[in-house]
């Protein structure tokens, strides 16, 4: 089955930077639009960002737009999310997902594949 793993999450203060990353396996990664997503406790899913196949065309929730920059490496599998000046809202399960579809769509419901999550918390 296809794998997607996140890694880099933690317990980082408000304010640093922080980078996670997504490996995908069993999967043509380059034929694939990738997005991140994130869910705090108690609040629906959300989109943070997308990236085409090409990673030429990159798509920003505005919450984080101009802090959080997404890119893909198609030669070793993985998406990435560079995360600089964090807040505490930021705290929540980050999930990256495959779409083959799109080209970068800000709807869960449209992507086929999902990791389980790297927990990101942001103190104060």
């Amino acid at each position: 089955q296809v794998q997607l793993v996140e890694s880099g999450g933690g317990l980082v203060q408000a304010g640093v930077s922080l980078r996670l990353s997504c490996a995908a396996s069993r999967l043509t990664f380059s034929a694939y639009a990738m997005g991140w997503f994130r869910q705090a406790p108690r609040k629906e899913r959300e989109f943070v960002a997308a990236i085409s196949w090409s990673g030429r065309s990159t798509y920003y929730a505005d919450s984080v737009k101009g802090r959080f920059t997404i890119s893909r490496d198609n030669g070793k599998n993985t998406v990435y999310l560079q995360m600089n000046s964090v807040k505490p809202d930021d705290t929540a399960v980050y999930y990256c997902a495959a779409d083959l579809r799109g080209g970068g769509r800000q709807e869960a419901n449209a992507y086929d594949y999902w990791g389980q999550g790297t927990q990101v918390t942001v103190s104060s």
